[in-house]
This record gives structure tokens, sequence and C-alpha cells, in this order.
């Protein structure tokens, strides 16, 4: 018995550094900066190829072409009011369609009458392409900001709802009857095995929001629209300012790593209980 226990246990010992080397290599622990990488790398052979004359100037300008560029927007103050401007309509866009997509999902997700009303309009809503809903939102709601921020809205709130209703719809269901036996009130439940089981498929879908929401914007801000990023895109295409185009574009990816590994850093706190368990 000794002999036994004593393999275990060297064996167990022996397992430990293995464990340690999967925690750490496992993508809920990886640092942030390590998601530069990629980026970093595509900026190196952009610059080499830049400086061995294998790229047009004209077509694709050299990144201290770009930097120059941006710097000089930006003394001017052309790039800060456009920035403001399309965080502000991502911004309202992105609230009313987080509010609308985990509203709709607790709707469905804890009522048969509002499953049956609600998620069979949703499908149909996802089937139809948003960017294809502009032309009949501009006639109902004019072509000023509302109609910016509607398009945003539904870009969002779409992905939101999907992920969150099928967290729900996974919830196991001996839990539920956990909480019957319990007695649990409704609030109890809800707080305590709905929201819990709702949340990893809650960040799911807010990671596909947010980047759903820059997409959205660069296409919104092209439509009769007088600042923005998407505004600043336009109008150098017509005057062929290539440089420009990429400050636009560099910015906007920089905005959606931003806010998408802020999402992640929030998920990583918000579900902890889900590392130590697995642990």
């Amino acid at each position: 018995m000794t002999t036994t226990t004593t393999a275990v246990a060297a064996t167990t010992a022996g397992d430990l550094p293995q464990v340690r080397r999967r925690r750490r290599l496992s993508p809920g622990r990886r640092l942030p900066a390590a998601r530069l990488a990629g980026p970093l790398l595509l900026l190196v052979l952009w610059a080499a190829a830049s400086a061995a004359g294998r790229l047009d100037p004209g077509a694709i300008p050299a990144p201290w072409t770009v930097l120059r560029t941006g710097a000089r927007l930006w003394t001017d103050g052309t790039l800060p009011t456009d920035i403001l401007t399309s965080l502000t309509r991502a911004a309202y866009g992105f609230a009313i369609g987080l509010t609308a997509g985990v509203a709709l999902a607790l709707a469905a997700g804890l009522s048969r009458a509002g499953d049956a009303l609600i998620d069979g309009t949703v499908q149909l809503n996802r089937a139809i392409p948003t960017l294809g809903l502009i032309p009949l939102f501009i006639l109902w709601l004019g072509i000023g900001e509302t109609f910016k921020i509607a398009v945003i809205a539904i870009v969002v709130y779409v992905p939101l709802y999907l992920n969150t209703h099928a967290a729900l719809s996974g919830i196991d269901s001996r839990y539920v009857e956990l909480a019957e036996v319990q007695g649990l009130s409704r609030f109890t439940f809800i707080r305590q095995v709905v929201i819990p089981g709702a949340l990893p498929g809650f960040f799911v879908g807010l990671r596909l929001a947010v980047t759903g929401s820059w997409l959205g914007l660069v296409v919104l801000e092209q439509i009769n629209a007088t600042s923005g990023l998407g505004y600043l895109m336009f109008q150098a295409q017509n005057y062929g300012q290539s440089d420009v185009i990429l400050v636009g574009l560099l910015v906007y990816g920089v905005f959606g790593l931003v806010s998408d590994s802020v999402v992640r850093l929030i998920e990583r706190r918000v579900l902890s209980w889900r590392r130590t368990l697995s642990s």
C-alpha cells in the first residue's frame, strides 16, 4: 500500500511541471502583448518591401509616409475630430444593440412564449444582410445620424442575441430541477443559475459585436457624412490619397484590436471561476 501511494505521489509530482506548462501556454493566460506579434511582423514585411522598392508608392505608400501623413492630420485637427465622431457613433449604436440583444435573449430564453415570438423574428433578421437594409432605413429615418446608429445597433444585437440565447438554451436541466427542489425565487434563480450560464455565450457574442460595429461603421460613414474616419477615407479616395486611406484603416484596426483585447480581459476576469473549476 505504501509503495502504491509513493508511486502515485511521484507520478503526480512528475506531472506537475507539465500541468504548469499547459497552464502557461493556455490561450486564456496568454499575455495581451503576444497578440501584437502578427501585426508587427506584417509591419516589418511592409517596411522591408517598401525599402527594397517592391511596392508602388502611389498604391501602397511606405509605413513612414503613412506615419507622417497621420501626424499631419493629427496636428491640423482633422484626425482627432474624425476619431471622436466615429467613436460617438459606434458608442451610441453599440449601447442600443447591447441592450436590445441581451434583453431579447433573456426574454426568449426564460419564456416559451417569448421564444416563440422573438427567436423566429431574430433568425429572419439574421438571414437578411444588414447592409442591405440601408436603403430602407434611409427612407424611414432619413440620411442623417439616426439611420447610421440604427444600422450599427442591428449589427451589434444579432450576434449578442444568438450567442446569449444559445448559452441560455444550453444550461443543464439538472440545475433547473435543483433550483425547483430548493425553492429558489425567480430572481435568485436568474442570478445564481441563468446569468452564470449565459455569460460564456454573451462574451462570445460581445466579441463578434465589437468587431461588427467597426466593420459597419466603415461603410456607413461613407454615406452622406461630413466627418468620421469613413468620410476621411472616402474623400481621400476621390483625390487618390492612398496614404490617408491607410491612416484610416490603421486607426480602425487599432480600435478593433484594442476593443477586442478589452473584452477578452473582462471575460477572463468575470469568468475566472471556469479556470478554477478546470484546474
